[in-house]
């Protein structure tokens, strides 16, 4: 893992490496979204079968209710009891995150109401790569169940047991064995034997993610999902535990970013020991292995202001501030999840603390937030105007619509006075 001095071509060359657009995936996804969109289910079969090596043709494409269970009965009652700790501390997260109905008098006679509608049907997209990743279903499908959407869909090329037990415990009854760019663009379009969705959400592959934004013209999703990103934000603390959570994330994937940002040499050097001591635990096929020692570094910068505007303008996906924690979080201003304190290991966030783990990479945390479940909903205005609002706004509405050039605007209100 290198040492680097936190300068401006160092920041330069970091932010630089997450934001190039991948023009080869794009090019393949957009071939494959055209596919699936002229020919439907045939596009999706000769593609599941050329890049993930399954046959989706027939009953091959949806997992039934009776594979589900089977899958459930055949996994053990404590990794079943996790999943429920897991889906239930989502579940209290995603209620408080729920936005509300509420009603408002903003002058005599105009009131405005807010009501909040589900979306009516989403797609979960499960990563499927190495490893079915079960915590993304709990992620993406308990905060639209909380949220109320009526159907939700999901997909993943390779589910395991663990996977199909886990949405059998969920109530996830419509479940597709697809994946790839294919998979988002039959949500998005919707085939013959699958429905369109509204929203897609979860996270994937560099295909994955090039098909969500070919789509997202036409068919909403969360957000980009780029490589998974960890930063730590510390001059001391327990270098071990660090060095955990840096390697936790680094073996998401061989691009995954692991850094420490700190402003001590001494402490640097400790973690990096710290860090290259416990890689050697780790399997020589782990992708830890290529993402600490490529993308993976540690930041030495020359003040506790310098790494705090630092890690703003990066904006992490994941942060933890193992130390000086209550300090260092008034100078945080963006980052998709914050882990504050020593015992906050990221891994908790990743399965079961109840905050959400699909989140924005590649600097979008300057912009939004993760996942809620406020993005299963749409929020309606709904405005009513009596006598008294209709004396007390005509006329300004009048000049308004006038200095637009709007005409058949100001009429709109001229007739009812």
């Amino acid at each position: 893992m290198r040492i680097l001095r936190l300068t401006d071509k160092s920041e330069e060359g970091l932010l630089r490496l997450r934001q190039t657009h991948d023009q080869q995936a794009y090019r393949v996804a957009t071939r494959i979204v055209s596919d699936v969109q002229r020919r439907g289910d045939r596009a999706v079969e000769d593609w599941s079968r050329k890049l993930d090596g399954t046959d989706v043709s027939g009953a091959g494409l949806w997992i039934s209710k009776k594979e589900m269970a089977a899958a459930k009965g055949r996994v053990d009652k404590q990794f079943l009891r996790a999943v429920e700790h897991s889906a239930k501390n989502v579940r209290k997260v995603a209620e408080q995150q729920l936005p509300r109905n509420w009603n408002l008098n903003v002058e005599s006679g105009v009131s405005i109401r807010q009501l909040v509608r589900p979306l009516e049907r989403i797609g979960c997209y499960i990563p499927g790569g190495r490893f079915a990743l079960l915590s993304t279903l709990v992620m993406t499908a308990v905060p639209a169940q909380v949220a109320g959407v009526g159907h939700i869909l999901a997909v993943c090329p390779r589910p395991n047991d663990a996977l199909l037990a886990a949405a059998e415990l969920l109530g996830v009854t419509e479940f597709a064995r697809i994946g790839g760019a294919q998979a988002i663009a039959a949500m998005a379009y919707g085939t013959k034997k699958i429905a369109s969705v509204e929203k897609i959400c979860g996270p994937g592959n560099r295909f994955v993610t090039a098909a969500k934004q070919i789509v997202s013209a036409d068919c909403a999703i969360d957000m980009p999902a780029g490589p998974t990103e960890a930063v730590v934000l510390a001059n001391n603390g327990n270098s071990r535990w660090i060095a955990a959570d840096l390697l936790a994330q680094a073996e998401h994937a061989p691009d995954a970013g692991s850094y420490l940002v700190t402003w001590s040499r001494a402490f640097a050097q400790k973690v990096q020991r710290e860090v290259m001591e416990q890689l050697k635990e780790l399997p020589k096929t782990n992708p830890a292995q290529s993402s600490i020692r490529g993308t993976g570094a540690i930041l030495i910068a020359g003040s506790i202001e310098q790494a705090c505007e630092f890690v703003n303008r990066f904006a992490p996906e994941h942060l933890s501030l193992p130390s000086d924690g209550e300090k260092l979080l008034g100078r945080i201003r963006s980052s998709g999840t914050i882990f504050l304190g020593p015992l906050s290991a990221q891994s908790f966030g990743d399965y079961a603390s109840g905050s959400n783990h699909v989140l924005p990479t590649g600097g979008w945390a300057r912009r939004r937030g993760g996942l809620s479940a406020a993005d299963f909903v749409k929020c309606i205005s709904v405005q009513k105007i009596a006598a008294a609002g209709l004396r007390s706004l005509s006329n300004d509405v009048g000049r308004l619509a006038n200095a637009e050039g709007l005409l058949a605007h100001a009429r709109g209100v001229e007739v009812r006075g």
